[in-house]
């Protein structure tokens, strides 16, 4: 959970991962499936590809996007 860095803002989470979601975002590209903090397994909307995203507590961001093999 320390390399996640909690807390830290949108800015320095794409900085650090590429594609950030807030909520809304999230629930508009993905239907959540299941979760263990601090993973969210999703499925894409436009595609239907199940994978896995990180998530941060405060503020809430989801990011990492990874696609389940």
């Amino acid at each position: 959970m320390a390399e996640l860095n909690p807390g830290a803002d949108r800015i320095e989470l794409e900085r650090r991962h590429g594609r950030v979601w807030n909520l809304r975002e999230l629930a508009a590209s993905f239907i959540i499936i299941g979760f263990m903090a601090p993973f969210v397994v999703v499925r894409r909307k436009v595609d239907g590809v199940i994978g896995s995203l990180e998530f941060q507590q405060d503020p809430r961001f989801y990011f990492n996007w990874q696609v389940d093999r």
